[in-house]
């Protein structure tokens, strides 16, 4: 005879499935390839563990997982047993997410959305079974877990070369940047309505860097590019990129959205020496956000300050040729107010 709580759970089952709806039509993902996944808490309650950090160094931060989070971490792990062409390169368990990067070896029967959902629904499993170890005052006051997970994950498949190599250390040193932020919460802080030559902007990282008494903006033009790459006459390329660093050598604070390969030298070289800028970018700041790999330790020592026009959209991947103008005026804007 059918339990009560088999039609339950059978209805449950049912209506997940329907609402899992974040993978692009068409997109099967069930072919070699290699993965990132997040999962996220509801609420981004620390269900899974609690950071700590020894002497208030970051580079020695650790997340301690708890019962629960030990839990999930083993559901995870257990991945590969379901299904055999999936195997686990990195897995990172924070207080209110975790982060795996999957990599499946040969063509699956299932998609990649298949995998993630039913790890989502062995979550729930385990929180239940958690649940009923645990005292009934404890019960009432832990409804949360049944949900673990957001329903939305974060799924990325990964093609560029040396992409891999970049999320592994991502995944890596996400204890150490929480600490960061914790530590340094200022700098890390979307700050609203910074308001510049007319424009209001958003911003993360050391606003004091507009009370610089001179900023010039880095803009390398395409006809200097094209004099170098045709005609080989680099001159002009040269002297701009060398005057730019040069005057951040003086104090200057350089403003750029840095978009071409030439101004990201420029870029690289002012992040190598320790020099402050700007950074224009095309999306506005979602919660919870960090800078890139390569900002993130110039933010939190305050030489960099990260600025938007516009608000965060979810749905964007590249940046337009309209906003690549945009940004650059914007930037020349800055300077010359």
């Amino acid at each position: 005879m059918r339990q009560p709580g088999d039609i339950q759970m059978r209805m449950e089952v049912t209506n997940d499935h329907n609402r899992w709806h974040w993978q692009k039509p068409g997109a099967a993902w069930k072919g070699v390839g290699i993965y990132h996944v997040t999962l996220t808490v509801h609420s981004r309650e620390p269900l899974l563990g609690k950071l700590v950090i020894p002497a208030c160094d970051p580079s020695q931060a650790k997340v301690l997982l708890t019962e629960f989070g030990l839990k999930i971490k083993a559901c995870v792990e257990s991945i590969p047993e379901h299904h055999p062409e999936v195997r686990i390169i990195q897995l990172r368990m924070m207080p209110d997410h975790l982060h795996v990067i999957l990599y499946v070896t040969r063509m699956m029967p299932v998609g990649i959305k298949s995998v993630v959902r039913g790890l989502w629904q062995g979550a729930k499993h385990v929180a239940r079974e958690h649940t009923t170890s645990i005292d009934s005052n404890t019960i009432r006051d832990n409804q949360r877990y049944p949900s673990v997970f957001t329903e939305m994950p974060f799924i990325r498949p990964m093609s560029r070369k040396g992409q891999l190599q970049t999320m592994i250390r991502y995944v890596q040193m996400n204890p150490q940047r929480l600490a960061t932020k914790r530590l340094m919460p200022g700098f890390f802080r979307v700050q609203e309505g910074i308001e510049l030559a007319g424009r209001r902007f958003s911003g993360v990282g050391n606003t004091t860097l507009l009370l610089n008494e001179k900023f010039a903006s880095v803009h390398v033009r395409r006809i200097w590019v094209q004099n170098a790459e045709i005609h080989g006459d680099n001159r002009m390329l040269r002297d701009y990129m060398n005057s730019c660093v040069l005057a951040a050598r003086q104090g200057t604070v350089m403003v750029s959205p840095f978009i071409s390969r030439h101004e990201k030298m420029v870029q690289e070289v002012l992040l190598k020496e320790g020099l402050p800028f700007i950074l224009l970018t095309d999306n506005g700041f979602r919660d919870y956000y960090k800078p890139a790999d390569s900002l993130f330790d110039a933010v939190a020592a305050g030489r960099v300050l990260i600025l938007s026009p516009w608000e965060y959209d979810a749905e964007k991947k590249h940046i337009s040729r309209a906003d690549c103008v945009a940004l650059n005026a914007m930037a020349e804007e800055i300077a010359q107010a």
